[in-house]
C-alpha cells in the first residue's frame, strides 16, 4: 500500500490538453472576476464590523493587512502550481502532484471546510443584509424564518423571538446551485455584472463616507487587551487576522476553475494575482473608513457597512449598500459552490470519490451531479450555523491548504527544477516559506474550539480514506 503514490506533472499537462469534458470558456478577465467576485463580500460587508467589535478595534486594518501578505506569498506558489497543472481540482490536484495521493486526500477533505463552509457563511451575511433590506422597502421575513437556528431576533412588531432556520439563507443556495448546472460561461457573466455592481458600491462608499471620518474613533487605534486571549490588544489583532482571512480564499477558488480557462498557462497567473491585490486595498481602505466613521463598539452588526453610512448621513446610501452586498454575497457563493463541485469532480475522476458522481452533463458541459450534491450540502449548515462558526473553519481550512501548497511548490523546485514554467515563483525561497510561516501563526491564533472542529474534520476524513479511497483509488489499480 503506497499511500504516497504521486501522479506526475507531465501526465496532467498531458491529461490538460486531451481531456474536453469541461468547456473552455474563461478568459483573464472573467478569471479576475471570479477572483474578485469570491474575494469581495463577507469580509468587507460582514467581518469588519465583527472583528472590529470583537476582536481588533480599529486596527482591524492591522488583521486585514496580515492576513494579505500571508495570501501574497501563497497567491504566487498557487500561480506557478496553476499554469503548470492547468488542472480543475486547485491544492489538492497540486498535493497529488507534489507530496503523493495521502496528502492529495488531506487537502481535498479540507478543501471541503474552505468551500462548502465558506459558502454557508457567505450565505447567512447574505440572508441578514436581505432581510434587512425588504424591511427598508417593507417586506418583512418571518422573524422565525430569519437567522440561525437558537438566535434571538426582534420581529417587525417589537416584539423577540427565537428563529427556527434560515431561509433566505437556504433559498440563495438553491438558485446559485441551479444557474452553476446551466453552464460556466452563464455563471461567468453574471458574476461579471455581479461584480460590476459590488465594486461600484464600495468604491461609492469610500468617496462619499470619507468626509465623515472622525480621527477620535481611530483612539486608542489598538484597544488594550481584556485579559482574555484575542480580545484586542495583539492577541486580538492576530485572531482577527484569522477570522477575515476567510475573506480572501477567492484566489484560490479562481485555480479550481482551471480547466475551463481557454490559455491557462497565461491567464491562471493574472487571475489569481491580479484578483488579490485589488480586493486587499479595498479591504483596508473600507475599514479604516468604517471604523472612522463611528466607534468599533457598534459594529457589531449583520451589516456593518450599511450601518456606518447611517452614521456618516448617507441615509440616500443606505439601501443601494444593502443591494451591492447582496449581490456581491451572491457571486461569492456562486464562486464557492463553483470550487467545490470542480474539487469533489476530481477527487471522483481519481477514483477517491464514488463514479457516478463525475458525470458531465451532455447539454451544459458542467459537473451538474457534484453540483447539486454541493448545493444541498450546503443548504442544511446554512439553515442553521452562525457566520462565525463557520468562518471560523473556513479560515483553518484554507490555511492548511496554503501550508501545504508554499511546501508542494519547494518540493517540486527540488524534485523537477527543469519542468518548463510559464510562471515561476519569485524569490520562492523567501516567498514559499513564509507562506508557511504566516499561514502557521494565523492557524495558531485561532480559538481552539476551532483546532478542535478541524481535528475531529480530518479524523472521519482518514476513516473515509482508508475505508475507500487507498483501495479504489486510479493509482492504486
Amino acid at each position: 500500500m503506497d499511500l504516497f503514490r504521486r501522479k506526475s506533472v507531465t501526465d496532467l499537462q498531458k491529461e490538460a490538453e486531451t481531456d474536453h469534458s469541461l468547456k473552455r470558456a474563461l478568459g483573464a478577465l472573467n478569471l479576475t472576476m471570479l477572483g474578485i467576485g469570491a474575494i469581495i463580500g463577507t469580509g468587507i460587508f460582514v467581518l469588519t464590523g465583527t472583528v472590529a467589535a470583537q476582536n481588533a478595534g480599529p486596527a482591524v486594518v492591522l488583521s486585514f493587512v496580515l492576513a494579505g501578505l500571508a495570501s501574497i506569498f501563497a497567491a504566487l506558489c498557487y500561480a506557478e502550481f496553476a499554469s503548470l497543472v492547468p488542472m480543475a481540482g486547485s491544492a489538492y490536484t497540486y498535493g497529488y502532484a507534489t507530496l503523493g495521493e495521502l496528502f492529495a486526500w488531506i487537502i481535498g477533505w479540507d478543501l471541503v471546510l474552505e468551500y462548502a463552509l465558506g459558502a454557508v457563511t457567505v450565505a447567512i451575511g447574505w440572508s441578514g443584509y436581505v432581510v434587512s433590506f425588504l424591511k427598508d422597502v417593507g417586506i418583512n421575513v418571518p422573524c422565525m424564518l430569519s437567522a440561525a437556528r437558537g438566535t434571538a431576533v426582534q420581529c417587525a412588531d417589537g416584539t423577540t423571538a427565537t428563529a427556527l432556520f434560515n431561509l433566505p439563507a437556504v433559498i440563495i443556495i438553491g438558485l446559485v446551485t441551479a444557474l452553476l448546472v446551466v453552464g460556466i460561461k452563464e455563471s461567468a457573466n453574471v458574476n461579471n455584472v455581479i461584480v460590476f455592481i459590488k465594486v461600484a458600491v464600495v468604491l461609492l462608499f469610500i468617496i462619499a463616507a470619507a468626509h465623515a471620518v472622525d480621527p477620535d474613533n481611530w483612539k486608542p487605534f489598538m484597544p488594550p487587551n481584556t485579559g482574555v486571549r484575542g480580545e484586542f490588544g495583539w492577541t486580538g489583532v492576530m485572531t482577527g487576522a484569522g477570522v477575515v482571512f476567510f475573506a480572501y480564499i477567492g484566489f484560490d477558488a479562481v485555480s479550481t476553475a482551471a480547466q475551463e480557462a481557454k490559455n491557462p498557462q497565461r491567464d491562471m497567473p493574472i487571475g489569481i494575482i491580479g484578483s488579490l491585490l485589488i480586493c486587499t486595498v479595498l479591504y483596508i481602505i473600507v475599514s479604516g473608513i468604517a471604523t472612522g466613521v463611528m466607534s468599533y463598539k457598534d459594529l457589531n452588526v449583520p451589516d456593518p457597512i450599511a450601518v456606518a453610512a447611517d452614521r456618516a448621513g448617507l441615509g440616500w446610501m443606505s439601501s443601494l449598500i444593502k443591494m451591492g452586498a447582496i449581490a456581491g454575497l451572491s457571486s461569492v457563493i456562486l464562486v464557492m459552490l463553483l470550487g467545490q463541485s470542480r474539487i469533489f469532480w476530481t477527487m471522483s475522476r481519481d477514483g477517491l470519490l464514488p463514479p457516478f458522481v463525475n458525470k458531465v452533463h451532455p447539454k451544459f458541459q458542467t459537473p451538474w451531479i457534484t453540483t447539486i450534491i454541493t448545493g444541498i450540502a450546503v443548504m442544511i449548515p446554512a439553515a442553521f450555523f452562525t457566520v462565525r462558526e463557520a468562518g471560523s473553519l473556513v479560515s483553518i481550512g484554507t490555511l492548511l491548504a496554503f501550508v501545504i501548497v508554499s511546501i508542494g511548490i519547494v518540493v517540486l523546485r527540488v524534485r523537477e527544477p527543469n519542468l518548463p514554467r510559464a510562471f515561476k515563483t519569485p524569490w520562492v525561497w523567501f516567498v514559499a516559506p513564509m507562506g508557511v510561516i504566516s499561514a502557521v501563526y494565523l492557524m495558531a491564533s485561532l480559538p481552539w474550539r476551532t483546532w478542535e472542529r478541524l481535528l475531529i474534520w480530518f479524523g472521519i476524513g482518514i476513516v473515509i480514506y482508508f475505508a475507500y479511497g487507498v483501495r479504489k483509488s486510479k493509482l492504486a489499480k
